[in-house]
């Protein structure tokens, strides 16, 4: 089948081409940077372009059978105005762009697999939340909110959409967990606030594998919480994270006073969370790999 991955030279879309070139998907890889060895293969069809701007780009995008979305500027920064401002149109304009090209060229079906968040859900405390519970209303809320509702847009072009909401993605060579190593390692790692804030991740491995399985098995309706079925509390992230590094815990809890003064609105990222379940994953048969976070923390290491 023929495939377009936007955003596919980030870490997760580098780890997703490498698996459907063994399944023998034909790929287009759509990005910025294609410096990695990866994408010397004569295999992957490479287009550079800013996906926020409409362009030739989006002519292959129409061709695609397979449209997966997974641009966007990484949230791991300081909010100013003008970085939510890229967060936010990073996401909402590539999408829309892609809606747009669609809307050009008729196939008999395409399936357009977007990327979202389980911030979707906002600050949701202990509460146990599945694909069923309603949304927040804070920043990320918003956006995940926006972004899903642009993607839906595509459905009237003969387009099949599902959305896949991420937990926070435990990758060896991308997103935050190598960083999130050092600073154990330094002995820097502590715990967050109170720590009882909820933590949804997932290992890398398991995302792809259900990106693949969600192709496989479309008939699944309605949005997919992208996430690991156990999600843990800050404080046994810490103390797990320090036991698989093998350093000790030395420095106290940071205060949430401190973290707002020093991150402002982004610390919101590391003291509110949710526990988030996997429930259509689970109930359609879905095997996770790495299910506990233990062994997929040593499996990364």
């Amino acid at each position: 089948m023929k495939v377009i991955i936007i955003g596919g030279t980030g870490f997760i879309g580098k780890k997703l081409v490498r698996r459907m070139l063994l399944d023998g998907f034909e790929i287009s890889v759509l990005g910025r940077n294609f410096s990695d060895e990866l994408f010397t293969d004569p295999r992957i069809e490479r287009i550079s372009a800013d996906t926020m701007r409409g362009g030739p780009w989006q002519e292959a995008v129409a061709n695609a059978e397979i449209i997966i979305n997974l641009a966007g500027a990484s949230i791991f920064t300081r909010w100013s105005n003008k970085t939510k401002k890229e967060i936010y149109e990073s996401r909402i304009l590539t999408t829309h762009n892609i809606v747009e090209a669609l809307r050009g060229k008729a196939l008999p079906s395409r399936y357009l697999l977007n990327a979202s968040a389980v911030g979707y859900y906002g600050d949701r405390q202990d509460e146990i939340i599945d694909e069923g519970a309603s949304g927040g209303d804070d920043f990320l809320a918003r956006l995940c909110r926006d972004w899903e509702k642009e993607a839906h847009e595509a459905a009237p072009y003969n387009t099949l959409v599902r959305v896949v909401r991420f937990g926070v993605v435990l990758g060896k060579h991308g997103g935050s967990f190598p960083k999130l190593v050092n600073i154990f390692k330094f002995l820097l790692g502590a715990e967050l606030g109170n720590g009882k804030q909820w933590f949804s991740w997932i290992h890398e491995e398991d995302l792809v594998n259900a990106l693949l399985f969600l192709i496989k098995n479309r008939d699944i309706e309605g949005p997919i919480n992208g996430v690991s079925p156990n999600p843990v509390m800050n404080t046994e992230l810490t103390r797990t994270l320090a036991k698989v590094v093998k350093r000790p815990l030395i420095l106290p809890p940071i205060p949430t006073f401190f973290l707002k003064f020093m991150l402002g609105e982004f610390s919101d990222v590391f003291l509110k969370g949710q526990r988030v379940q996997p429930k259509k994953l689970e109930s359609e048969g879905f095997t996770f790999q790495f299910p506990k976070l233990e062994e997929a923390l040593r499996n990364l290491l």
